[in-house]
């Protein structure tokens, strides 16, 4: 509210409020180009990869467990742990492919 206050005496004040509010702009400015905007970008990457999972697919949960897909649902999918051993995930758990980080043997 404070804030709203500041710029409408500086629009009736004249160029030189406009001046003193410039670092302000400035910082805003700063702050989406290095951290609202490469958020934004990241978040829509990770969504595009959890969109494009398959089976088959190595993977590593937010929790650490790395596994391999052996079912794909909606909302939800089944990851072989090893040991003929199944676990059910969320999606949203998933972090990464282990083939992008070098995880996966040769």
């Amino acid at each position: 509210m404070k804030f709203l206050l500041v710029l409408l005496e500086a629009a009736a004040g004249g160029e030189n409020q406009w001046m003193s509010m410039l670092p302000l702009f400035l910082i805003l400015i700063v702050f989406y180009f290095f951290f609202i905007r490469p958020q934004t970008k990241k978040n829509k990457e990770q969504k595009k990869f959890r969109e494009n999972l398959k089976k088959g697919d190595k993977i590593v949960t937010i929790g650490g467990i790395h596994g391999k897909i052996t079912e794909l649902k909606e909302k939800v999918i089944v990851v072989d742990v090893g040991n003929q051993q199944k676990l059910t995930i969320e999606r949203s758990a998933v972090v990464m492919d282990t083939t992008d980080v070098g995880l996966t043997k040769k």
